[in-house]
């Protein structure tokens, strides 16, 4: 729980309270009046943190609503922020830059030249966003998206190795004005909620699978179990009311009509008892934006001249010197979360492979960025 109370701790001290750590595992703070009014504190108030407790202080925790009412105190405070990363060191020199490109770029119909490689500053987007999912049991998470707004490429494999550095490096600088000009600018809102959106989704579906999964799981269980209740209970009703069959008394009459009654009520109960299973599982999904960092970090940019039969275009892939690493190419249709693309023949769109597949209608291949909505020949239209 060290690093709750360390979080507590700078929140309260933001807020005007003075804070003193106790033993074992806990704060002491005086907190100022309102502060007291938006917590419910007295005007001194011991924290827990841990499993034991200071004498006379209040247990806090992951669970119920502390995050939520800390989180009310910050507001939109630091949930957007710019910096700029600096290296240690000169600019590290790529001695062969075509290898390296070679294991970034994989195009099967088109070819490719190294046009240059220069010293370039990028733009980078980094966006959390917290999921909430309910049904039967409760699952939440946070989910991080990267982009590199100078190039469009997603840079998800590039913040998972920059983010540890981002949390060790305690010297923030902020953005030079030279530099913020020299990344270039910034995505508007319609770029970015069309680049943000379908990716988001596809994470959040990621990280939610496990969870799905065992819902599933005990979904089937408690249908099954149900089931075969109400099948027992109906195939005993069935028997009873086929052995009455023969019988034309008064008595048998009687018997047959609350037989039928009977299985009625089987099936209105089992119907009942489904709709209760599909309320009780129905699934529901919310996702906000928690926070965003706009990074400002040294590349080395590649300039890549792409050739499709006659046309040819220029592109632009950046190797990130703090972390080593090359960023995917850019994408003009789907995710881009892949190294292999496609080019199309029309305006040289650069593609993943289902951006170019054939109709399931009528055969033929197209693109999905020149025509995204049906079929060019028989209009057949995108699922």
């Amino acid at each position: 729980m060290g690093e709750l109370r360390d979080f507590v701790s700078d929140v309260l001290n933001i807020e005007g309270s003075a804070v003193e750590a106790v033993e074992p595992d806990g704060l002491e703070v005086l907190a100022p009046e309102p502060l007291r009014t938006a917590m419910g504190w007295p005007e001194l108030v011991r924290l827990g943190f841990g499993a034991e407790l200071p004498a006379g202080a209040m247990a806090v925790g992951f669970e119920g609503d502390w995050l939520d009412r800390f989180g009310a105190l910050l507001r939109d405070r630091g949930r957007w922020a710019e910096r700029q990363l600096v290296l240690p060191g000169p600019m590290p020199r790529i001695t062969d830059p075509e290898r390296l490109l070679d294991h970034a770029l994989d195009l099967p119909n088109a070819i490719w030249r190294l046009h240059g490689v220069s010293t370039a500053w990028a733009r980078c987007l980094l966006l959390a966003f917290r999921y909430t999912a309910v049904s039967d049991e409760k699952r939440e998470g946070l989910v991080w998206l990267g982009f590199n707004q100078g190039t469009g490429a997603v840079i998800d494999d590039v913040l998972a190795r920059l983010r540890p550095l981002l949390a060790a490096d305690t010297e923030w600088q902020v953005p030079d004005p030279d530099v913020r000009h020299a990344a270039g600018p910034a995505w508007d809102a319609p770029t970015l909620e069309a680049r943000v959106r379908p990716l988001l989704k596809h994470r959040v579906r990621l990280e939610m699978e496990p969870f799905l999964r065992t819902m599933r799981r005990r979904l089937d269980r408690d249908r099954n179990r149900i089931h075969e209740y109400h099948n027992d209970l109906h195939l005993v009703a069935q028997k009873r009311l086929a052995s009455l069959a023969g019988t034309s008394s008064e008595k048998a009459k009687g018997d047959r009509k609350r037989e039928m009654l009977r299985i009625a009520a089987i099936e209105r109960e089992y119907s009942a008892k489904l709709d209760d299973l599909r309320r009780n599982y129905a699934l529901r999904v919310t996702i906000e934006w928690a926070q965003g960092l706009e990074l400002f970090v040294p590349v080395q940019r590649f300039e890549v001249l792409v050739k499709r039969r006659k046309g040819e275009r220029l592109i632009r892939i950046d190797w990130h010197p703090t972390v080593r690493l090359m960023e995917p190419p850019p994408s003009d249709w789907g995710l881009g979360l892949e190294r292999s693309r496609l080019v199309c023949d029309d305006h040289l769109h650069i593609t993943e492979a289902a951006g170019q597949s054939p109709c399931p209608s009528c055969g033929r291949a197209w693109c999905r960025a020149c025509h995204p909505t049906a079929c060019p020949r028989c209009r057949q239209a995108i699922a």
